[in-house]
Order: structure tokens, then sequence, then C-alpha cells
């Protein structure tokens, strides 16, 4: 007899945690059904009549891990301009056990994205999301007066979310060189850079 709506819910809310118990100590490398059903102590078949493929359970995971990231604990955001878009961030680099954890995680994952056009797809949607989330601190920025009037918000957000993800990994790989004062002052001397942007037309008296 299938579980009850309500039992199959709190269910998947069991194998959620169990999902989440695999990604932290493992990684996406070993994310298998066997390792989530040892983890809940179950057996494989039970497992299987939520998530009848790996491919499921991945795509379950990637959600679960999207809504834990959203729902983390964050930095009080300033008002506006490049202080709101440092503390935006901040939040996305591994300064915490808990943010390093959630990293690698996603990290982890982009291997299997890029094997997968379903899940790739899904991982640009998340990319343009970010972006889309950035630029309005840009624009604020710009109207601040923070950054030159010729700057081009949709540029520097994807600016911003490349050197924020290529900073996440540098330190992943290497966090004694890496440490939380070190990535700190990276991203301010970024957003000091964003600051020195140049025109985008030619210099004066070379047109």
């Amino acid at each position: 007899m299938p579980p009850a709506p309500g039992d199959r819910e709190a269910r998947r809310e069991d194998v959620s945690e169990a999902v989440w118990q695999v990604l932290a100590g493992k990684g996406f490398g070993g994310l298998t059904l066997r390792a989530v059903a040892t983890a809940m102590g179950v057996s494989t078949g039970m497992l299987m009549h939520y998530f009848p493929t790996k491919r499921a359970l991945i795509a379950h995971a990637l959600g679960l891990l999207e809504k834990r990231t959203a729902e983390r604990p964050r930095r009080e955001r300033p008002a506006e301009g490049l202080a709101a878009l440092r503390a935006v961030l901040l939040d996305i680099l591994p300064l915490t056990p808990d943010d390093t954890a959630r990293n690698r995680i996603w990290v982890s994952s982009w291997d299997l994205a890029l094997a997968d056009d379903a899940l790739g797809t899904d991982q640009a949607d998340r990319y343009a999301r970010m972006r889309s989330a950035i630029r309005p601190h840009l624009e604020a920025a710009r109207h601040l007066g923070e950054l030159p009037a010729s700057a081009d918000p949709e540029q520097l957000a994807a600016a911003s979310v490349a050197f924020a993800h290529g900073l996440v990994v540098q330190a992943l790989f290497d966090p004694a060189r890496f440490p939380e004062d070190v990535q700190t002052a990276m991203v301010d001397d970024f957003l000091a850079s964003m600051a020195r942007v140049p025109p985008s037309g030619p210099e004066p008296g070379t047109g």
C-alpha cells in the first residue's frame, strides 16, 4: 500500500536530510541511492519509491541545495550601491565552515551539470538569477556616482559573479592562501576597481 500523502511528504523530508548529509560528507561524487539509503537506515528498494533513478535524486539534491542556499543566514544589507553589493559577494564566499561546506557541494555539482543538458540549463538559469539579483545594486551605485556614468551594470554583474566564483574555487583548493581576511580584502579591491571603470567610448582626442 502506498504511503498516505502526508506520510510521503514527511518521508521525502527525511530523504532530503539524508541527501544533505551525504552531500556534505562526500559531495556529488559520493551521492548514490545506496549512500542515501544507508544514511537513512533503509533499503535501496524503499528509497526508489521516491526517487526511481539517480538522476531524479540528483535533481532533487540540486533543488534542495538551492533552497538551503537561499535560506541561509545573511549579512545585513546596506541600503544600496556598492556597499550592498559587497555584502552580497561576501555571502557567496567560503568564509565560515557552513559556507565552505555549501560551496564544496556546489562546485562538485558542476561536473554533473556539464555532462547533462537539462542540469546544465538549470545551472545557467541559476547564474542568470544571480546576475539579475546583483544588477540593481550596480544600477544604484551608478546613480549614486559610485560608478562612472559609462559603467554597464549588466556587464559588471557578470564580472561580479565570475570574480566571486573564481575566488570560491581558489579558496576551496588553497584555504591557507585565501583565509577570510584575504578574501575580504580581495572583494574590497575588486569593488574599488569597479569605481575606476574607464569610459566605453574613445578617449578624448582619439576619435
